[in-house]
């Protein structure tokens, strides 16, 4: 014969108390699991998107032509040289980029670089580049600007030129003479030929090294404390391309197909300094945690 016996009271009390502090830390350390999946996720993905945004921005910069680059504080002709920056005011870095595409070509590169002075074509009015293919220039360039620029629009910078920052075109005028930093050209009868778009290089100094140009590139702090992030302090990255300034194009210009991409949203700061020939750029973002605190961090590069 056996006898069942059920639960005292004393042990049901016990059961009900133990599973109550089971109960009340386990649901803590799952919300506290679950905060941090969340912030780490959050740290991932601010770690990752301006990692990757700096690395762009650098690759970029590594092809400037070193003393064309200069700031400003928005969409306006007003500049400022790179080594005349200061403070926090200055939301667009734009410098002139060299065709680096072209130039590494594809088995051989589509320019040279070099100029052969002492050719028999060569001339005031024809620059004669050996092993260049102006022809094979022209389709990459219409290719990559999506059918909306040419060599025609491109321009030459002699290096070893006396440099003036005025000389690129950055107030929005048209270059037009051969006398400034950059010299526009057109294609000429030959295909290893450069000629002057406008007037010829006579009294010009032609060095025998160049680099070729087609397009200026602008980083841009957009949507700065606008009704998209009013109140934040945060904006949108934007990167343009395919605009020549020394033909009198700016990058906010409207109804000429000027390429733009967002690099980054949610943007705190941008900021970037030259030292000699050296730059340095940082991009900060931030975002708030699931307990309504606001994580932000920044991440920066060193460019030669």
């Amino acid at each position: 014969m056996r006898v069942r016996t059920a639960f005292t009271m004393i042990e049901l009390i016990f059961v009900i108390v133990v599973m109550g502090i089971i109960g009340k830390f386990g649901v803590e350390f799952i919300a506290e699991a679950y905060k941090g999946f969340i912030n780490a996720k959050i740290n991932h993905e601010l770690q990752a998107t301006s990692e990757q945004t700096v690395e762009i921005i650098a690759a970029r910069l590594e092809h400037r032509i070193k003393d064309s680059v200069v700031a400003r504080t928005g969409e306006t002709t007003v500049f400022t040289a790179l080594s005349d920056t200061s403070g926090d005011s200055f939301h667009v870095l734009e410098w002139v980029s060299t065709d680096i595409d072209g130039f590494r070509g594809t088995t051989t590169p589509l320019w040279s670089g070099i100029l052969d002075l002492n050719h028999t074509r060569a001339s005031s009015t024809v620059l004669v580049s050996p092993q260049t293919d102006t022809s094979e220039i022209n389709t990459l360039i219409d290719t990559l600007s999506y059918g909306n620029s040419d060599i025609n629009k491109s321009a030459l910078y002699f290096i070893g030129s006396n440099n003036d920052i005025n000389g690129y075109g950055w107030n929005g005028t048209a270059i037009l003479d051969q006398f400034a930093v950059m010299h526009p050209i057109n294609s000429a009868v030959n295909s290893d030929e450069f000629a002057p778009k406008d007037g010829n290089f006579t009294g010009i100094d032609v060095y025998e090294y160049y680099k070729l140009a087609w397009t200026a590139n602008a980083i841009v702090m957009k949507d700065y404390n606008t009704s998209k992030y009013a109140g934040l302090n945060m904006g949108d990255l934007v990167f343009y391309y395919d605009y020549q300034p020394w033909n009198g194009e700016k990058f906010y210009d409207t109804g000429k197909d000027i390429k733009k991409v967002v690099l980054m949203e949610n943007v705190s700061s941008f900021r970037f300094i030259g030292i000699g020939s050296i730059m340095k750029i940082q991009v900060c973002t931030k975002s708030t945690l699931i307990e309504g605190d606001e994580y932000s961090l920044c991440k920066e590069k060193t460019v030669f």
